[in-house]
């Protein structure tokens, strides 16, 4: 089954239970939560609608959402770690319950019809109870009777989570099956599903723990179920209008069907590999340290080509210097397979050729996501030779932080790059001084901008509010001629003027300044309403 087949087959699937099909929102969570720098799972965009807001789409829906998760890059060329990631999910918004969500995902992976996954190799997780909150029998009880239906007893495991005899149903605790969003608020224990990935090997048996750390089984669905509302007290108390929140890898998944122990061998990172090959001169499994470089910069590539296609730049800061990260980190990964030209955009050509039918977005932004890369490419590797050179000059033992500071001021090396050099060779970064060093810099650069360039209103004066109102429109305008990649980066307006920075790969034409231009004219003549709106974060 390929990729585009997976993702169809499960729309389709809860498309005929009644759900509404919503696109996915944007990595860059902008408008539902300034406070993260990407969207991380598929339920992220929608805690609105599982706090009580009215969703649009009505009370079920159904997607797939893109994902990028940046605590393990570190990790990522072992099995397991991938920066970008889909997740397919569905949600039921005080509507129905355990028992259809339940019933549902057995049919969507055992049914033929859908992804024919067999039931005998089936096992799940469920909340055991803990700190005052009951057990979650009534999952339990789902499950055994949803597995008799399909003619397959399921035992339940006892507190020792051994999967002997009989047992499918394994209860675990909070650490492993209860989700809430933050200190306080819905949440509520899940039920995950698990595969057999080597029956082979004879009849399934040991701690549940110990299986899933060797590969044995894998995990392929999470559904959450929030019937509680934690207080501020520490208190669990029954929700009103229970939710259900599922998710369900894309990558996973299709390693499941695939019979692989790793998303890498599916088919969403071969042809990066084959075009990683050409290029290199070097076999993926050639060695595990070549299979390690595949990986990074297949998986660091893909990731930089959706986030420069929902906006993002690189910077020295925020989502801008994830990415800018990324992309170096996929550099230095190419040069060590001998790679001496520029790579990037070639990589970044088959992701999109993998990912465009399904997510446009990707095709209507190519020349911008070739562009970015193209530049942030060429700009690190003019500082990256010397860099490794003046890195191999350093202390045998300790690199400090002022050495690792200059690497990053001089050579243009994340911190975390330097790290990763130095723990490849034994030698040990003082991260604390190198952050100290960092903070020193920026201070000082902030002194020194602030008298020359304020940024943002400098008075609260008629002509200036009205050239920040021209300014949201000049943004407005900026993005329907330029295109949705355009963010603004920075503004400084005075009563005689504004300054609008914006990102955007290339210089703006004539033509389309004076589109601009018109655009914003024409929204000034049409004497529109100014609203004016005061949001959370």
């Amino acid at each position: 089954m390929t990729a585009n087949e997976l993702r169809s087959k499960y729309l389709e699937f809860f498309k005929s239970k009644g759900h509404t099909i919503i696109p996915s929102a944007s990595l860059i969570p902008r408008e539902t939560d300034a406070s993260t720098l990407f969207t991380t799972a598929g339920m992220h965009p929608l805690v609105p609608y599982l706090l009580g807001q009215e969703h649009p789409g009505g009370k079920r829906v159904a997607n797939v959402q893109k994902c990028v998760r940046t605590g393990d890059i570190d990790d990522v060329g072992d099995n397991r770690h991938c920066t970008f990631f889909e997740m397919m999910g569905n949600w039921s918004f005080g509507d129905y319950f355990k028992k259809e969500a339940i019933e549902w995902s057995f049919e969507f992976l055992t049914d033929p019809k859908w992804l024919g996954l067999d039931k005998n190799r089936l096992y799940v997780t469920v909340f055991k109870g803990e700190d005052g909150i009951p057990r979650d029998t009534q999952a339990i009880e789902i499950w055994k009777e949803t597995f008799r239906n399909a003619g397959v007893y399921a035992g339940v495991a006892t507190d020792d989570e051994m999967i002997v005899n009989d047992v499918r149903i394994i209860p675990l605790g909070k650490d492993d099956n209860f989700w809430i969003a933050g200190a306080t608020g819905p949440c509520g224990g899940d039920t995950e599903m698990f595969y057999d990935m080597r029956p082979e090997e004879g009849k399934l048996e040991g701690k549940f723990g110990d299986l899933v750390d060797s590969f044995r089984i894998m995990e392929v669905w999470n559904n959450v179920f929030m019937e509680f509302n934690k207080t501020v007290e520490g208190k669990y108390e029954k929700l009103a209008k229970p939710n259900v929140d599922t998710g369900m890898g894309v990558e996973r998944t299709l390693a499941v069907l695939d019979g692989e122990y790793t998303v890498f061998e599916t088919e969403l990172f071969q042809p990066i590999f084959e075009k990683i090959s050409e290029i290199s001169g070097s076999g993926y499994r050639d060695t595990s340290e070549t299979e390690k470089a595949f990986r990074i910069i297949a998986d660091h590539i893909r990731g930089g080509v959706f986030m420069i296609a929902d906006g993002v730049t690189p910077l020295n800061t925020g989502a801008g210097y994830v990415l800018r990260r990324l992309i170096r980190r996929a550099v230095r990964y190419g040069k060590l397979l001998g790679i001496e030209k520029d790579f990037t955009v070639s990589v970044a050509e088959v992701v999109i050729q993998n990912y465009g039918d399904f997510y446009p977005e990707l095709k209507k932004q190519r020349e911008v996501i070739f562009a970015e890369l193209k530049k942030e490419e060429e700009k690190f590797r003019k500082t990256l030779e010397n860099g490794l050179r003046q890195f191999s000059k350093l202390s045998v033992d300790t690199i400090s932080g002022k050495d690792a500071f200059d690497l990053y001021q001089t050579y243009g090396f994340p911190l975390e790059l330097t790290i990763e050099l130095a723990k490849e060779k034994g030698v040990i970064v003082n991260k604390q001084e190198a952050e100290e060093e960092l903070k020193k810099h920026q201070d000082l650069s902030r002194t020194a901008s602030a008298g020359m360039f304020k940024g943002g209103l400098q008075d609260s004066g008629e002509d200036t509010r009205k050239l920040h109102t021209a300014a949201h429109l000049l943004l407005a305008s900026l993005r329907q001629v330029l295109g949705n990649h355009v963010f603004q980066k920075g503004s400084n307006i005075t009563p005689e003027r504004l300054r609008l920075d914006f990102s955007h790969p290339a210089k703006v034409e004539p033509q389309q300044l004076v589109e601009i231009e018109n655009l914003v004219n024409e929204a000034i003549k049409a004497k529109l309403d100014v609203v004016v709106e005061e949001i959370t974060l």
